[in-house]
């Protein structure tokens, strides 16, 4: 037997990995002790746009599996819906205001992390906005251009400039980063400033997770496909505006927040520890598809 520590852990491990270098070692311990905990234990999340959707059910999802988080939302009300929600499995869960788009409460909510907590291992960048006048090049104004970049794009630079620097103390971490299949795909039902900010999403992330990556910090984007979700709901509100979407998906419906949870949950746990810099597409197949079934 060793024993391998890692500078919080300390784990002892059969002689039969020692052969292995001591970066291999410390990941080799990592995995061993995750297979006997729920897959968070021990872990420390921050999510945007916490709210409702995707956030909501990743926040479920996470406590569920053990995690320590706090979430954050401009909208109040569905934010408190969320913590009463997330409390049902964990207490250790807190919620506060947060407009990603202005530094100083993405700092807040960092320190928040930090201070309640004592670290941030899991930072999911997912506060974002799909606004109703956001069109064609000609259509969408430069206010509701500015506003999404500002939330879509910003807010997860915003998050990643004070998130990345609490996991560097901490030894290490998971960030995901909410994009969309829209950013790999062109659409004939332009939303040009959504699309954008997500592509800008994919790009930052990738560069992220190779200046990262000797630190132990994993940067993934997550790529949802199109989802049953009040976000794209009041943006599809009539059957037409559905069904010109749907008929390009393979698995024929839209996807559900709770799956784009356990998505998110892979990326930030363990069972990930070799995958970054990826555009983690969850999206029915539609990216994958040229004529799908009748």
């Amino acid at each position: 037997m060793v024993t391998i520590s890692d500078g919080f852990t300390t784990t002892v491990i059969p002689m039969d990995i020692t052969h292995l270098d001591p970066l291999h070692q410390r990941v080799q311990a990592r995995l061993r002790k995750a297979k006997n905990m729920s897959r968070l234990d021990g872990k420390v999340a921050l999510i945007t746009g916490a709210a409702g959707g995707i956030g909501r059910q990743t926040a479920i999802q996470f406590a569920k599996e053990g995690a320590q988080i706090v979430m954050t939302d401009v909208n109040d009300l569905g934010g408190q819906e969320t913590l009463a929600l997330v409390q049902a499995h964990s207490a250790d869960a807190v919620y506060m205001t947060a407009d990603v788009s202005q530094a100083s409460h993405c700092e807040a909510m960092v320190e928040r992390a930090e201070s309640e907590f004592g670290g941030l291992d899991i930072l999911f960048n997912n506060a974002g906005i799909m606004h109703g006048d956001d069109g064609n090049a000609m259509q969408t104004s430069e206010a509701i251009w500015d506003l999404t970049m500002n939330i879509n794009l910003k807010g997860v630079y915003l998050g990643c400039k004070y998130g990345i620097p609490a996991m560097q103390r901490r030894g290490g971490g998971s960030v995901i980063n909410t994009a969309s299949f829209v950013a790999i795909l062109g659409a004939a039902t332009p939303q040009l400033a959504y699309t954008a900010s997500k592509g800008g999403v994919l790009a930052m992330t990738r560069e992220l997770a190779v200046i990262h990556a000797r630190e132990n910090i994993r940067c993934n984007a997550l790529c949802p496909g199109p989802l049953h979700t009040k976000l794209l709901m009041d943006f599809l509100d009539t059957d037409a505006k559905k069904q010109r979407r749907l008929v390009h998906i393979p698995m024929g419906r839209f996807g559900l927040a709770e799956e784009m949870a356990k998505a998110a949950l892979f990326l930030a746990s363990d069972d990930s520890s070799y995958v970054t810099g990826t555009d983690f597409l969850v999206d029915g197949g539609i990216t994958a598809a040229y004529v799908t079934p009748e």
